[in-house]
C-alpha cells in the first residue's frame, strides 16, 4: 500500500506534464513581451541602431513578441506534436497585426488585436450554439468529454466571455498608458482568464459522463491559458 502511492503520485505528475509544458509555451511569449516592454527604452537607447526600425518600446516588444510566439508555436509542435487550434489562430493574428504595427510604426493595431481576437472567437462560438452545434467540443474535445447539455453551457459561457475580454481590452487601451496596457494584458486577462476555466470544472464535473474521472484543475487552467495569448 505504501509502495503505490508513490507510483499514483508519479502517475499524476507525469499526467499532468502535457498541460504545464502547454501553459508554460503560451505564456512564455506574454511575458517576454511584458518585460521587453518593460525595458524597451533602455534598449533602444543602448542600441541607437534600432530607433531606426522601432521608434516605440511597445514596437520593439512588439517585433520580439512576435518572433518568441513563432517560437512557442514550433516548440509546441515539437513537444506535443500537435498545435491547438485557438493559439494557432492567435498566432497568424498576432503576426498580422504585429507585422502591421511595424510597417506603419503604430501601436493601435497590437492593442486591437485581442479584441479583434476575442470578437472572433466569441462569435464563432455563439454563432455556432445559433446553428445547433457547440463548437467548442471540437477544440477540447480530446481533453474532455461531456454530455451534450455539458458543451452546450459550456461553449455559450466562453463565448460569453470572450466577448467580455474583447470589452475590458478596448477600455483599457483607450483610458491607459502604453505600459499599463500591455501589464493588463499579462498580469489581469490572462489570470483572470485562468480563473474563470478553473470555475468552469463544477459544470465538467456535472456533466461529465458517469465513468469519467472528476476534471483536474491545473488542465483546467492550461486549455484556458490557451484560448488567452
Amino acid at each position: 500500500m505504501a509502495e503505490s502511492q508513490p507510483k499514483s503520485a508519479e502517475a499524476g505528475i507525469e499526467d499532468l506534464k502535457p498541460a504545464l509544458t502547454k501553459l508554460s509555451l503560451e505564456l512564455g511569449p506574454l511575458v517576454v513581451f511584458f518585460l521587453v516592454n518593460a525595458q524597451g527604452e533602455n534598449i533602444l537607447e543602448a542600441f541607437p541602431v534600432l530607433q531606426t526600425w522601432f521608434s516605440q518600446p511597445i514596437i520593439f516588444a512588439t517585433a520580439v513578441f512576435m518572433v518568441a510566439m513563432t517560437i512557442s508555436l514550433a516548440l509546441s509542435k515539437l513537444i506535443l506534436k500537435t498545435i491547438p487550434v485557438m493559439p494557432l489562430v492567435t498566432g497568424v493574428v498576432v503576426l498580422v497585426f504585429g507585422g502591421m504595427t511595424l510597417y506603419f510604426q503604430d501601436a493601435l493595431f497590437i492593442k486591437l488585436k485581442p479584441t479583434i481576437t476575442n470578437v472572433l472567437f466569441g462569435s464563432v462560438l455563439l454563432g455556432g450554439l445559433a446553428f445547433g452545434h457547440s463548437l467548442l467540443r471540437y477544440v477540447f474535445g480530446e481533453v474532455y468529454k461531456l454530455q451534450d447539455r455539458g458543451w452546450y453551457l459550456m461553449t455559450l459561457r466562453w463565448g460569453l466571455f470572450f466577448f467580455v475580454l474583447a470589452a475590458l481590452n478596448e477600455i483599457v487601451w483607450r483610458n491607459f498608458s502604453d505600459d499599463f496596457w500591455v501589464a493588463f494584458k499579462v498580469w489581469g486577462i490572462m489570470p483572470l482568464t485562468m480563473v474563470f476555466a478553473m470555475s468552469q470544472l463544477p459544470l465538467l464535473n456535472k456533466y461529465a459522463p458517469s465513468e469519467e474521472p472528476a476534471a483536474n484543475p491545473v488542465k483546467a487552467a492550461a486549455e484556458g491559458a490557451q484560448t488567452e495569448m
